[in-house]
């Protein structure tokens, strides 16, 4: 059996495969492990009724984790995202108009809030689910083509810190996007709830009871 290397231990040798096998060992925690404020979420989504009846996702920045969960509410797992690179709750305004090239590091955040998502291919042709399609803000399979910017290997690694690395988009490991975001966000329309990083979530989410 690979294991995954502990928090000081360099992982930029390990292979591909044992990556894979890191990377899938991180998103094992499932919905038993799922965090108290994405739970809470959940919750409240159903009982008020705004997942509107289908299964949804919760994206908690703080945690860098996407959790999906089917109509009920119940968990289906969870696993680690990379997020924008800049810290921040919302997108500069006309950034989805501009070219990447154009984008500065501080402006690559992503944005917190509610979000009616729909299912989309990019221009490449790969299927992804649109979070934000004014913001070019989506959710796919995390792509390693840039050896240099060590996705998979930030993706395996037990902190958070190394999880912002994109231009606002949600990035989920090739294997839980096909097991769990595709079969519930990538068919049909849904629901994406992404959890802010400053202030309370109560601020984006009404539904969301006070403490």
């Amino acid at each position: 059996m690979q294991h995954c290397p502990q928090p000081r231990v360099s992982i930029a040798g390990l292979g591909s495969a044992v990556l894979a096998a890191c990377v899938l060992a991180a998103a094992s925690t499932a919905a038993a492990a799922a965090e108290s404020d994405a739970s809470r979420l959940a919750k409240a989504a159903v009982a008020s009724g705004d997942n509107q009846g289908g299964a949804f996702a919760v994206v908690d920045k703080k945690k860098a984790r996407v959790f999906v969960f089917d109509a009920a509410g119940r968990p289906l797992g969870d696993a680690p995202v990379l997020l924008g690179l800049a810290h921040g709750d919302d997108s500069v305004p006309g950034i989805g108009e501009r070219k990447m090239s154009e984008i500065r590091p501080d402006e690559r955040t992503t944005p917190a809030g509610r979000f009616a998502s729909e299912p989309g291919r990019n221009l490449q042709g790969e299927d992804i689910v649109w979070i934000d399609y004014d913001a070019a803000v989506s959710m796919h399979r995390v792509r390693a083509n840039n050896k240099a910017e060590r996705r998979l290997q930030r993706l395996a690694t037990p902190g958070v810190d190394d999880n912002r690395i994109s231009y606002g988009c949600i990035n989920v490991p090739a294997s839980f996007y096909d097991t769990h975001i595709r079969p519930a966000l990538g068919q049909r329309k849904g629901v994406v709830y992404v959890l802010p990083e400053s202030g309370p979530m109560q601020a984006r989410f009404s539904f969301v009871a006070q403490e």
